[in-house]
């Protein structure tokens, strides 16, 4: 018990708020380089998808963007193991290069009007390598910040890494919607997409440094004094019939409920508003500004509320919020879209747009507030990095990665642009009643264990 107490105190709250500034940091430049790309879906169909049908073109661009996200469980499947290995820290420095560099050479490539076949090929490449490396961060981060964070408000302490994709989205959001401010569509399309992957270079050389000054998380420490450390962590996840219960829930209800909820709210309103409802780019964009800034304040409250009241009713208030929610809240979108098409000097469409967007939210937040507590509370802690990052990004790639994806496809199939939001809605319900009758509550677990 005197360990115990003594690693509690090793890190103290200036130190916490050292270690979790530089952390969330690094996240956020991932997060910010990876939805970029998202956020700029439109604009690659045409540049590097040439088709005489735009709708396949953009089909062309969300599938890149869903590659990366596919990709993910690779990523997580070694950095995971490597972090459990050799510590969190290291991992941590390999996958903040890795991410920048590539994404700082999307802002570099030819349009397939330059060199051709080539131009998709090398952007799928570059997308492939920012999978890997988001595999490795977003997941793995979550487990470095809560071993530092301590046993009292943790889920609270460790909300804020929540805020880093949203602070990502609403960064590259503002710098886009100011690049269309002052570029013509002309020029936007020749060169201005490029400026918010050039941006990376500064943002690599920051967030590179400050990793550098990262201490290893005291419980790391810990298991390499008294060497409980695993060889072989993954496979030893997949023998403990414990740990591989944990991983499914962890997949099914917390980490794809939190990324159906975060591409239905942060990815595919953006792209629904502006394919679907056809409101300008430049509204749209400023509209997911204000839901974003709205998603902050939830997004910390729900995580001092899950050290409240547990995580397992906040998480399942926020499945059930987003299955019962969806479908009506993008039909209204899509109705008071269509208002303000027909009277663009009126307001009161577009106010009441960002109040849907901002209850939409709110689902996210109930999900994602007490996540990164969970992630690292649901498992032991010699193969923790490792269980906690594989089943995280596989549903993260291969659930809500794809959703947007899928979404535009069932859309099109069936000629309607809501009927692919059934998707989101049923897995989400589905999610929920799992987690009712099987999620443990952990807010009170000993993560030195």
């Amino acid at each position: 018990m005197n360990k115990i107490n003594n690693l509690e105190k090793i890190v103290g709250a200036h130190s916490y708020r050292k270690v979790a500034i530089a952390a969330c940091f690094g996240t956020f430049l991932e997060w910010y380089d990876f939805l970029t790309f998202a956020t700029l879906a439109v604009v690659f169909g045409p540049l590097f998808f040439p088709s005489s049908d735009p709708g396949a073109g953009l089909l062309a661009s969300l599938a890149t963007f869903g590659v990366g996200m596919v990709v993910r469980p690779i990523g997580a499947a070694i950095f995971g193991s490597m972090g459990d290995s050799i510590g969190r820290k290291p991992v941590f420095m390999i996958t903040i290069a890795l991410m920048g560099l590539a994404t700082i050479c999307v802002g570099f490539l030819p349009t397939y009007a330059q060199v051709g076949i080539w131009a998709p090929i090398c952007l799928v490449s570059l997308r492939l390598l920012q999978g890997l490396s988001a595999g490795g961060e977003i997941g793995g981060s979550a487990v470095y910040l809560a071993e530092h964070a301590g046993s009292a408000y943790r889920g609270f302490k460790t909300s804020f890494l929540q805020l880093m994709g949203p602070l990502g989205i609403l960064f590259s959001t503002l710098q886009i919607a100011l690049l269309r401010i002052y570029l013509s569509p002309e020029e936007f399309e020749s060169w201005g997409w490029r400026v918010p992957f050039w941006i990376s270079i500064i943002l690599l050389i920051i967030a590179f440094k400050a990793r550098m000054a990262l201490e290893e998380t005291p419980v790391f420490l810990e298991l390499s004094k008294s060497n409980q450390k695993t060889d072989h962590p993954l496979l030893s996840n997949f023998r403990d019939p414990q740990t591989r219960k944990r991983m499914f829930l962890l997949f099914f209800c917390i980490s794809a409920g939190g990324a159906v909820l975060f591409f239905c709210v942060q990815v595919y309103t953006s792209i629904f508003l502006k394919v679907s409802v056809k409101l300008a780019p430049a509204v749209v964009d400023q509209l997911s500004v204000y839901a974003t800034l709205a998603l902050f304040p939830l997004t910390l409250f729900a995580g001092w509320l899950s050290d409240k009241v547990g995580r397992k009713p906040v998480v399942i208030g926020g499945l059930l919020l987003g299955a019962i929610f969806i479908q009506p809240a993008f039909q209204i979108l899509q109705d008071l879209g269509q208002q303000y098409l027909q009277a663009p000097n009126a307001t009161s469409p577009l106010i009441l747009i960002g109040l849907l967007l901002t209850a939409l939210s709110l689902s996210l937040a109930l999900v994602v507030g007490p996540q990164t507590a969970l992630l690292a509370e649901l498992f032991p802690a010699k193969t923790r990095n490792s269980a906690a990052t594989l089943p995280h990004n596989l549903a993260a790639g291969w659930i809500g990665g794809l959703l947007p994806l899928i979404v535009t496809w069932l859309n099109q199939q069936w000629g309607n642009d809501l009927a692919g939001l059934w998707y989101p809605t049923v897995f989400l319900a589905s999610a929920a009643v799992i987690a009712v009758l099987y999620l443990p509550e952990t807010n009170k677990v000993n993560l030195n264990l």
